[in-house]
């Protein structure tokens, strides 16, 4: 090679590798793009922030953690709802922004993120300390700290799958904080939530001729195994069968990934860090005493009667927590005051598929102390 032909290649090396990191650059963005970090507030006709509303993402030091949390509402007078997500570590206010409700309309909304996942996650955090008692502990210091705030005696709490474990543990251990507690695909028996919806899953793929996920299916005997059981609650095949088959976080989605993983990486009411500490705060959740003891939690056994009206919100096709069993348990808890409402077109996630009768129920019953619209 001569003198000359070097500097040549040298340059034509430098834009080749100019284009590859313009390239990683132009896919990081697109994935992952810039964002506020902030959620969006409320305008009025003119554009202006609405009077008296609030939007805010927030941190507040409760029981030695710095909790992150979403407070959204049109106007700061209204009755307080504490809203406890699922997974762990699947932000509710996540889902708030994919399926919009309009809870903000009629309630203050906080949308808590539990100790360990997303905007509460931290890299070295002891998880032996994320305990259901101290997760129940959280959701009282949080209770207190909008009770305080917004000057009100009592607040909503409403679950959500996972947070309901946490939420009925909460409001029956703590009746005098709440006016209501509203369970979204309460967890009653985990075990044979599981069981049930195996089998079901089990029988439609057989139906279907799909052979594949039978054979799958047949490598994890949970029944009969408390090894498969445990391999099976944590394996890729449980989501990806529940969301094929449409009775898993909504009746309409079909993958984790495009419903849930994508859409949490283009929130920009989330920091870019903040996104990728979602899925890091899951993870590390999984592996926590809080993850294992609700796989084992069985409300029939451990809660028969609570305080409080108790109201419940379940989708006919939901088997990622059981619809019978929801009906079941219903059936067997005491309450001073209680309803089951069955959402038909939905599986998992009642308020966010059907959005426009859970709100009628919550303003008719729930913030009325009723049952009238209940089945």
């Amino acid at each position: 090679m001569t003198k000359s032909t070097r500097p040549r290649g040298k340059k034509t090396m430098l834009i080749i590798a100019a284009i590859i990191l313009l390239c990683i650059a132009a896919v990081i963005f697109i994935i992952l793009p810039p964002g506020s970090g902030k959620p969006s507030p409320f305008l009025d006709e003119r554009g202006h922030a609405l009077a008296g509303s609030i939007s805010e993402k927030i941190y507040v030091d409760i029981n030695g953690a710095s909790l992150g949390m979403f407070i959204m509402a049109k106007d700061q007078s209204n009755p307080v709802m504490l809203l406890l997500g699922g997974g762990p570590g699947i932000p509710e206010y996540l889902l708030e922004q994919e399926y919009p409700t309009g809870l903000e309309e009629k309630f203050v909304v906080c949308y808590l993120e539990y100790r360990g996942t997303s905007l509460s996650y931290k890299s070295g955090m002891d998880s032996a300390s994320m305990t259901l008692d101290q997760y129940v502990d959280d959701v009282v210091g949080v209770t207190n700290y909008l009770r305080g705030r917004f000057k009100q005696d009592k607040i909503y709490l409403m679950g959500h799958s996972f947070g309901t474990y946490i939420g009925i543990n909460t409001a029956y251990r703590n009746p005098e904080l709440y006016h209501s507690y509203i369970a979204m695909a309460q967890i009653s028996d985990s075990r044979k939530s599981e069981i049930l919806a195996y089998q079901y899953m089990l029988e439609q793929y057989k139906a279907n001729g799909n052979n594949n996920m039978v054979k799958r299916f047949k490598e994890f005997p949970i029944a009969a195994s408390d090894e498969a059981f445990a391999e099976y609650f944590v394996s890729g095949l449980r989501d990806t069968a529940m969301h094929e088959l449409g009775v898993g976080t909504t009746r309409a989605m079909r993958s984790v990934i495009s419903g849930i993983f994508f859409p949490s990486l283009r929130c920009g009411a989330y920091t870019q860090m903040e996104r990728i500490n979602i899925w890091r705060g899951k993870a590390f959740a999984q592996t926590t005493p809080v993850a294992m003891s609700v796989r084992s939690f069985n409300a029939f056994e451990k809660i028969s009667e609570i305080e409080i009206p108790i109201y419940f919100f379940g989708g006919a096709y939901d088997y990622t927590v059981c619809y019978s069993l929801q009906q079941d348990y219903y059936d067997n808890i005491k309450a001073p005051l209680k309803a089951f409402y069955t959402f038909e077109n939905s599986a998992h996630s009642p308020l966010f598929e059907e959005p426009k009768k859970a709100i009628e129920i919550l303003v008719a019953d729930v913030l009325q102390g009723k049952n009238t619209m209940a089945d």
